[in-house]
């Protein structure tokens, strides 16, 4: 779908062996701190079915800061240290260069492990910890290393092909409930995003990146969310993180997806934990009623639509979704904004515009 310019600011920071990493500053409130997760590309990004709903719901609620990491997106490519100090030099960087004395931080996915380093070396600068569809440590079986070494080779085969055949098996991996539209896109950011040569070292570094000793070392509130189904991390990692860590909550979503999409009912579950977490200790931005915050962009959308008079047929057509999903949308809007009964659409538009 094509998108006007990113509504962020990309930087260019050095990591402590000189490598150029890239950051983005968007969104208002107070800041939150995407650790890196394997595919990411800070422009290529915005233009996502797959993921833009997550920065645009997520910039609702603080200034997020994200980067892409070492070898992938539009940080450098030429380099070969892919390992975890490596990486949570990088992230140190970033922290410095972007100016965050103290932050909250999500650790998604493969980002996990540098996210809970980082607060164990730095408890001072991190102020809350999201643990998002992520692991302590990799604990293969004969199987499972059997299987990686099939994943290597279809990497190494497949990555730079200009058919997606390939790329797909990992596309169904991380998002099997996904459309068409989504994963093809998913597949495109793949040979977008990193080499062959890049997406091989780093998956390799990743499996042996192991933080179980430090679990126990992390003393600030934390929340493990997890899809109950992820195929890319089993959710058996999602109960060791948070049996391991103090204090942690587990939130288990009802998802297959290791993304959470847009259209799928665990977003807005996702949001509105979210939401939660950064408002118990004041973090959620200000500026916009709480009710509105908890709005899904996909929410948002239909929202905006309805208050230009579309009705929901209408409003299916412009989304391409169905109608029984609009109204699905507009049910969820009535319950966040406590509104109920025949009036309930109007004042529903009326909140947005009044805001």
């Amino acid at each position: 779908m094509p998108q006007d310019a990113p509504p962020q600011e990309v930087r260019f920071c050095r990591s402590a062996d000189g490598t150029r990493i890239a950051y983005a500053v968007h969104g208002s409130g107070p800041p939150l701190l995407l650790t890196t997760c394997w595919l990411s590309h800070l422009e290529f990004d915005w233009e996502s079915p797959v993921w833009r709903h997550f920065l645009l719901d997520l910039g609702r609620l603080a200034t997020v800061v994200r980067y892409d990491e070492r070898g992938f997106g539009m940080s450098d490519w030429d380099v070969s240290d892919f390992g975890l100090e490596a990486s949570v030099a990088d992230l140190e960087a970033v922290v410095d260069a972007a100016g965050l004395d103290r932050c909250a931080m999500v650790g998604m996915s493969q980002g996990g492990p540098i996210a809970i380093t980082y607060a164990v070396r730095h408890p001072d600068r991190v102020s809350r910890l999201l643990l998002y569809g992520t692991y302590g440590a990799r604990k293969p079986d004969p199987e499972q290393l059997e299987l990686e070494q099939t994943f290597q080779q279809l990497i190494k085969v497949g990555w730079a092909r200009p058919d997606s055949t390939f790329r797909r098996v990992f596309t169904q991996l991380m998002i099997p409930d996904a459309s068409e539209e989504q994963a093809r896109w998913l597949d495109a950011l793949q040979a977008r995003a990193t080499s062959t040569e890049n997406a091989i070292q780093s998956r390799g570094a990743r499996a042996e990146a192991d933080v179980s000793a430090l679990l126990s070392q992390v003393t600030l509130p934390t929340m493990v969310i997890h899809a109950r189904g992820d195929r890319m991390n089993a959710f058996v990692e999602a109960r060791e993180l948070a049996s391991h860590i103090p204090n942690a909550r587990l939130v288990t979503l009802d998802s297959d997806n290791h993304i959470t999409l847009a259209d799928e009912p665990a977003w807005p579950v996702f949001v509105e934990e979210v939401a939660s977490f950064l408002a118990a200790e004041g973090l959620s931005a200000p500026s916009t009623p709480a009710a509105l915050r908890t709005l899904t962009s996909r929410e948002l959308d239909v929202l905006r639509l309805v208050g230009q008079g579309h009705d929901n047929a209408a409003v299916a057509k412009e989304l391409a979704l169905s109608v029984r999903t609009v109204e699905r949308h507009l049910t969820s809007i009535y319950t966040k904004l406590g509104l109920t009964g025949r009036s309930a659409r109007a004042a529903a538009v009326a909140r947005l515009l009044s805001n």
